[in-house]
């Protein structure tokens, strides 16, 4: 118990408020005193009886607070549980500090139960591991893990840390110890997404080029400000926080091709803010060597390794307004009468649709969403990208796990974002990635209810692989039902009955305009929306799209 004390002393003067907590033997002592210090409001614990909902939790709730967030194990497998959220919170560079029980060294190896080799378990994926004896001083090992998960390092972005913690025996208080009193309730308050910047009007010394500026994922404002400041069209990625204001072009992705090499006004350079990661006809335009491009890069970066990527590295605005020049009127216009074309041919199309439709029900998500908006990978952030048109100003705080992409731990991502911002939180996601965090509805005995919207869209099955090649194996029937047995792996649970298991409210909307007044009204607590369509016809969909937009933009530019 005086090391685990020790070690929280030092996780609270080291800026940690949060810790999320699985059950376990071995991590009792640490689970005691967190419960010293929770009960005095210096520490705020939540529990989750799985690790991985337990790691992405942690995840969701730095991501919310900016802060390191404690993820409390005991030893053996539990330990590896974590690592999907680690991979994620290492390539997002999020500051997530695992705390893995153990046995002590003279236990391993000697087949303890439960005990297997912890120390580096998360090699490349942590800035900083360290194993601490036990019985031993923690205070310079939790300092220096917690200087490398905020990234106080020279040169080193923040991410994810690991401190294995060994314990002896008795792993519970001493007799006569007890919890102080004065246990601090929790409260919510309300706060707003980052207001849009301003920078200076381009220097109109600068040269007039054809310059697009791309917004990736985690961007920020800075890039919708350099795209007003400098007369650019801006292309920006739901999750870059960047998709607002007069410049920004929605579904961009359908107009990029008009701009090629055989347009009348083709691209001539590229400027990049964040990290590009859902469309192929942006990383083909990244891709071209013809095309000269430029990455704002004014910090470390957990996802950038020097000389791996092909655009020119650039520290300062000043040299990217060098590099990128200015807009002339015509270019600019041309990019937003083609997006204002494409998006009224998406409309078009969608409003023909007898059945609700992942691209229509994300434009009314996107429209609506206010507090904190979680997107889930897969097609969910995809038919943002397409449908959500740009808003005047940021109305939701977007994050999406982007650093590896993939869809574990999505529910628990984002309620580690409600507990951590304390706001209004909207998570729009696929049936598939719901049911891979059904675990994550899980809520600890004694927490507050957070105010979670969770919108799925039920197409029963995963639908983003018809849209990819897998589609047209489907297509030809060459490989049989392989394709949608093993890829789109469809099923028939019962979404009302898991909300009914973990208490969660529960409703089914059928139209878009039922959709939007569900999101309109203010949450009290969690709930499920579930959307119920069809993918069958999803790619065809798509097709119908493409071909709408074409032919709009096609005739708006050839005017």
């Amino acid at each position: 118990m005086t090391s685990a004390r020790a070690v929280v002393s030092s996780l609270l003067s080291g800026g940690v408020s949060h810790v999320v907590v699985s059950p376990g033997s071995r991590s009792a002592p640490m689970a005691y005193a967190l419960a010293e210090a929770g009960a005095t409001g210096q520490v705020q614990l939540w529990v989750r009886i799985d690790e991985r909902s337990a790691g992405f939790t942690a995840l969701g709730i730095a991501l919310a607070t900016g802060s390191p967030v404690g993820v409390l194990t005991t030893s053996g497998t539990a330990v590896g549980n974590l690592l999907p959220a680690v991979m994620e919170a290492n390539h997002a560079a999020v500051p997530v500090v695992v705390l893995s029980a153990d046995r002590p060294d003279e236990l391993r190896g000697t087949g303890a139960n439960q005990t297997t080799i912890q120390p580096d378990l998360f090699g490349e994926h942590v800035r900083f591991a360290v194993d601490v004896p036990a019985g031993s001083d923690p205070a310079r090992a939790v300092g220096t893990a917690l200087s490398a998960a905020t990234g106080a390092f020279d040169g080193v972005a923040p991410g994810p840390v690991q401190l294995n913690l060994a314990f002896r025996d008795p792993l519970v208080p001493a007799a006569g110890d007890s919890l102080p009193a004065g246990s601090v309730p929790q409260k919510y308050h309300v706060d707003v997404p980052a207001m849009a910047m301003d920078l200076a009007p381009a220097n109109t010394s600068l040269p007039v080029r054809r310059t697009v500026v791309l917004a990736g994922h985690d961007a920020g404002p800075v890039a919708e400000a350099f795209a007003r400041a400098h007369s650019l069209p801006l292309l920006a990625e739901p999750s870059s926080n960047a998709r607002f204001g007069p410049n920004a072009v929605g579904p961009y992705r359908l107009v990029l091709s008009h701009f090629g090499i055989d347009a009348a006004q083709p691209i001539e350079r590229v400027v990049l803010f964040g990290r590009p990661t859902l469309s192929r006809p942006v990383a083909a335009l990244l891709a071209r060597a013809d095309i000269p491009s430029a990455l704002y890069k004014p910090i470390p970066v957990a996802w950038f390794e020097p000389g791996r990527r092909t655009e020119l590295v650039l520290e300062s605005l000043e040299d990217l307004a060098d590099f990128a020049g200015r807009g002339s009127a015509e270019w600019l216009d041309s990019w937003l009468l083609a997006g204002a074309a494409a998006q009224n041919a998406l409309e078009e199309t969608l409003s023909g649709e007898q059945m609700i439709t992942g691209p229509a029900a994300a434009a009314a998500v996107w429209k609506h969403a206010r507090g904190q908006l979680m997107l889930g990978s897969s097609n969910g952030i995809r038919d943002v990208d397409l449908a959500g048109v740009p808003l005047p100003g940021p109305a939701a705080t977007v994050y999406a796990n982007r650093g590896l992409a993939g869809i574990d731990g999505t529910i628990s991502t984002a309620t580690g974002l409600a507990i951590g911002g304390r706001q209004q939180t909207t998570l729009f996601l696929g049936d598939i990635t719901f049911l891979h965090d059904v675990g994550g509805l899980f809520q600890g005995f004694g927490e507050f209810d957070p105010l979670l919207q969770i919108v799925v869209l039920n197409d029963g099955g995963g639908a983003i692989f018809s849209l990819l090649e897998h589609g047209e194996i489907a297509a030809t029937k060459t490989y049989g039902n392989t394709v949608e047995q093993l890829f789109n792996t469809p099923h028939t649970v019962d979404l009302a009955a898991i909300a009914a298991a973990y208490g969660v409210g529960h409703s089914v909307v059928r139209t878009v305009e039922a959709l939007s007044d569900a999101l309109t009204q203010r949450p009290t607590g969690r709930s499920i929306i579930e959307l119920r369509t069809d993918r069958l016809e999803l790619r065809e969909l798509h097709e119908r799209i493409q071909a709408a937009v074409t032919t709009a933009v096609t005739g708006v530019l050839a005017t």
